[in-house]
């Protein structure tokens, strides 16, 4: 008995070594398989084992893990973070764990400032409120951020250069937010030519042919097509394959500017002013002359009254042959009469008789090309207003013209269309200071222009351009007309 208990013994350490010696496997199988291995009695012991020899190989919970650089200082000299040890046993090194986030890219906008002020923010000589006044951001207004000071950055916007306070500006993407609020998408063309169709289509009819490298605001936009505003109510599609949309905003205006702004404005209101005035004197002058004409004719029946019924029947017929002829007064030439030039303008070439609205047609009045051209361009920058026809507070395109013609003593019908008709038809290259230069949508005629020369125009063009110059093919020109001698 003794002996047998002596052997048992024996077997028992026997086994207890076996699994010293080949423990590691059976870890590696029992994670692998993650089941208990099968042995009579020793599942306790085998769980146990595998739960010391798992928390050997992990790190400690509470360690730090950095993801650029896995060194940290201690006293100086630089350790690396590893595992933490088990039963005094030096683990194995920890695996450098790589950055799985990808760093956010730069905004574009990262060096762009738009103004979220009410209405302006001063920009000052230097970064202090006590600084002199350089010029102002208005709301909504970009400049570009050249240096940063504190609480200040420089910025430089159209002519000024100067500081403003960082809290009154929007940088980074945060300003890229801003853009659909206050920024203007223009679509430049980058061909010859280029068709601006009805709809997103190749197939969709052409409305107009615009010039190249000329540019046109984005009223909407697509990975394909861009909707544009040509001018007044013309606007299409073209395709995003042939222009180039970049994104503008406003700019600062120095103090200087802002005078110069003043007095232009001042000065066209003015000019205004002086062309209502003497509308009305020339108005106050027709009455006059009407009553003098209506009294001298009343004179004149009662003295036919009284010479006998014959002679009243005879005046009756001489007053009926020299009313007529289209409304025109008497002449000096024994009661002919000579047909109005247009609607009301003043009779050109010595009074020919031409009508002004036919296909040729005849100038409406004498005058100096360029005068009118100089004049026009005084009104540049002020409103466009669909319908309107002052020169300050907003005007359409056949209003500018009629309202410019009007200064000069020619009287020009409303319409884009009707003014196409009046005065004389000459080739678009012939076009001098002064001209009236057309343009049409599906063969109609609904935009007008003043050539100034050089090759262009000055016109009421859009409700975000107001009145502007542009190249004078900004798109093709569908005729030109000359109503000054």
């Amino acid at each position: 008995m003794q002996q047998r208990k002596v052997v048992r013994i024996a077997l028992g350490a026997t086994l207890v070594l076996s699994f010293g010696v080949f423990g590691h496997y059976i870890v590696s199988r029992s994670t692998t398989m993650g089941t208990e291995t099968e042995l009579a009695g020793m599942s306790y012991t085998l769980d146990q084992y595998c739960s010391v020899q798992t928390g050997a190989n992990q790190t400690d919970p509470e360690a730090i893990v950095a993801f650029d650089d896995d060194v940290t200082k201690t006293n100086g000299t630089d350790t690396t973070v590893s595992g933490t040890a088990v039963n005094g046993a030096t683990p194995e090194p920890t695996v450098k764990p790589k950055a799985s986030a990808t760093p956010k890219p730069e905004s574009e906008y990262a060096n762009v400032g738009i103004s979220i002020a009410a209405d302006y923010v001063n920009i000052r000589k230097s970064p202090t409120t006590k600084a002199e006044i350089v010029g102002k951001l208005y709301r909504g207004s970009a400049a570009t951020i050249t240096a940063t000071k504190g609480d200040w950055v420089q910025i430089k916007s159209g002519s000024v250069t100067g500081y403003i306070m960082k809290d009154y500006l929007a940088i980074g993407y945060s300003a890229e937010k801003l853009i659909d609020d206050f920024g203007t998408k223009w679509a430049t063309v980058t061909t010859e030519t280029l068709r601006v169709r009805e709809e997103k289509s190749t197939e969709a009819t052409v409305l107009t042919l615009i010039s190249g490298e000329e540019s046109y605001e984005v009223l909407k936009e697509d990975s394909e097509w861009a909707k544009i505003c040509v001018d007044g109510d013309t606007s299409g599609y073209v395709s995003k394959e042939y222009v180039k949309v970049t994104v503008q905003f406003k700019k600062a205006v120095s103090i200087e500017e802002e005078r110069e702004e003043e007095r232009r404005k001042a000065a066209a209101e003015e000019a205004e002013r002086q062309e209502q005035k003497a509308a009305e004197r020339a108005a106050s002058q027709n009455n006059n002359s009407s009553g003098q004409s209506s009294s001298s004719k009343k004179s004149s029946g009662s003295k036919s009254n009284s010479g006998g019924s014959s002679k009243k029947s005879s005046s009756q017929k001489g007053s009926s042959g020299s009313n007529s002829g289209s409304g025109g007064s008497s002449g000096s030439g024994g009661g002919s009469s000579e047909p109005d030039t247009g609607s009301g303008g003043s009779s050109g070439s010595g009074g020919s008789g031409e009508s002004d609205t036919g296909g040729g047609g005849s100038v409406l009045g004498s005058g100096d090309g360029s005068a009118i051209a100089s004049y026009a361009l005084r009104f540049v920058g002020n409103p466009y207003v669909y319908g309107g026809s002052s020169l300050t507070k907003g005007t359409d395109c056949s209003g500018f013209t009629m309202s410019i013609f009007k200064k000069f003593g020619i009287h020009l019908p409303r319409t884009s269309g009707e003014q196409s008709r009046t005065g004389k038809k000459i080739k678009v290259s012939e076009a001098r200071p002064g001209d009236l230069i057309f343009y049409s949508s599906g063969g109609r005629v609904n935009h007008v222009a003043i050539c100034i020369g050089g090759g262009r125009v000055v016109h009421a063009s859009n409700p975000r351009t107001g009145i502007t110059t542009s190249n004078m093919r900004y798109r093709t020109p569908y005729c030109a007309r000359r109503v000054i001698g």
